[in-house]
């Protein structure tokens, strides 16, 4: 049971992403920066496997998960967390192609009636016609950059499944190389930082301690003894808290097709996990990403 919980609280902490960015007056660029810094300190010092010896096969997924990583909170800064969180979520989508091409992996009937639902599913976020807030400025761009997120964390997955054939272990040198890079990525935009305020230092502080960081802590510990299957239905928790965290902190409420398409592809996500195949298999389960 202490497990389950181990799931869940990263699954939470995951979820409070899209609010924490949302609460401070960094710009994209500077809070996906100093977030990852601060997170992949965190991580070296938490988890030794993080600080095992790179390959050149974890410095490539690690690109792909950095993207995500930056991708995320630029989308965050511009459209709604919802929208960011749960187009996100979208890399079944994508894998559908991904997935033969590079892993040599065959999709089943199932598999593509997933796709389809997800892709009903993102036509509706972008024929919601919300107009522009001050927490999501520009929902166009922000739509399209999250829908980025869910390729790139979609060739994340593909880089992790690759990675775990031809070197087997953890994919946490990937997380934390992944925040190394995304933070000199974003390094070059995010000058100059002419002041941090302590709201910002303190946003900036729990974003890479604890929602990514300590998230990651629970995570790994608690895979290793839950299910694969009953890991990822916990995991989903993730997406369907994130946009109740910015509503209550933020009065934030995503357009009413936005929201459909949303519960779409939640609903579709978890219908496909109920109903697959080895339900109760033990397995690396790809860790979800950080919201």
């Amino acid at each position: 049971m202490k497990y389950r919980f181990y799931v869940l609280a990263a699954a939470l902490l995951f979820s409070t992403g899209g609010a924490a960015i949302k609460a401070t007056t960094l710009t994209s660029w500077q809070v996906a920066g100093l977030r990852s810094l601060v997170a992949a300190i965190v991580l070296f010092a938490l988890l030794p496997e993080a600080r095992r010896v790179w390959s050149r096969r974890v410095w490539v997924a690690s690109v792909a998960y950095a993207a995500t990583l930056v991708l995320f909170v630029l989308a965050n800064k511009l459209t709604t967390a919802a929208n960011a969180t749960f187009l996100q979520a979208t890399a079944p989508f994508y894998l559908l192609a991904i997935g033969p091409l590079v892993l040599k992996e065959p999709n089943r009937p199932r598999d593509y009636l997933l796709g389809g639902v997800m892709a009903v599913g993102i036509a509706l976020f972008f024929l919601d016609s919300s107009s522009a807030s001050a927490l999501a400025p520009n929902p166009a761009l922000g739509n399209i950059l999250a829908a980025a997120t869910g390729l790139t964390w979609a060739l994340t997955v593909t880089a992790l499944r690759s990675l775990s054939k031809r070197e087997g272990g953890s994919s946490l040198p990937v997380v934390s190389a992944g925040n190394l890079v995304a933070f000199a990525a974003a390094l070059p935009f995010a000058w100059p930082i002419e002041s941090i305020g302590l709201t910002d230092l303190t946003v900036l502080l729990y974003l890479g301690v604890f929602q990514i960081g300590l998230a990651y802590y629970f995570m790994t510990n608690g895979v290793k003894h839950v299910p694969a299957f009953e890991a990822s239905v916990l995991i989903l928790l993730e997406p369907a808290m994130n946009p109740v965290w910015t509503y209550l902190l933020h009065n934030e409420q995503p357009g009413p097709l936005a929201l459909s398409g949303g519960v779409i592809i939640m609903a579709s996500t978890l219908v496909h996990t109920l109903t697959g195949p080895a339900m109760g298999a033990r397995q690396e389960t790809p860790q979800s990403p950080p919201d």
